[in-house]
């Protein structure tokens, strides 16, 4: 044999004598029982399941500790206006600080359409009063540009506070109305 093959053979004796050091003369990988694949398979399922279990805990325990139920606020959008008025955006502020913007695109609008509902804020705010002013872009009647704003001043109570923006149609005026509703 030549010296280069020589080498190579001691090299991968050292080497299956580490894995027999390793692993033990009756455990070397590629010899176990069928049996032995299967049970090691169900304990990585089973900890893929424990794993994902945890991690739902942890997505709640987040949650509740960024988003504590006695100081959410949540602002929400829907739409009836079809005829006078085609929404590009809106933009949310509570007491002078922006806290959303939203520029919709066909599909979401025509889903307003549809009965949906966006919400369009979720977050904190400390109880006591405040006032949101919603700002609204679009198309109005004849197709200008049409910039409104409606305002509320509410008071933010120990609990969760839901609030909707509304778009509405005003069939006697011929133009949109844009109103803010408390949820009880």
């Amino acid at each position: 044999m030549s010296r280069g093959l020589n080498f190579v053979l001691v090299l991968l004796l050292g080497f299956f004598g580490a894995i027999t050091t390793v692993y033990g003369s009756q455990d070397l990988p590629g010899e176990g029982s069928p049996t032995d694949f299967r049970s090691l398979d169900d304990e990585v399922q089973d900890l893929k399941k424990d794993v994902l279990k945890l991690n739902r805990e942890l997505f709640i325990l987040e949650e509740e500790l960024l988003f504590p139920t006695n100081t959410q606020v949540a602002i929400f959008l829907s739409l009836g206006s079809e005829v006078y008025f085609a929404l590009d955006s809106v933009q949310v502020k509570i007491d002078d600080k922006v806290v959303s913007n939203y520029l919709y695109t066909k599909r979401e609008v025509d889903a307003l359409h549809r009965g949906g509902i966006h919400r369009v804020y979720f977050g904190n705010i400390r109880a006591g009063e405040h006032e949101l002013v919603a700002f609204f872009t679009g198309k109005g009647p004849q197709g200008r540009d049409y910039r409104r704003a409606a305002t509320l001043v509410f008071e933010k109570k120990i609990g969760q506070k839901y609030i909707e923006l509304q778009i509405l149609d005003l069939e006697n005026k011929q133009q949109p109305e844009f109103t803010i509703k408390e949820w009880e």
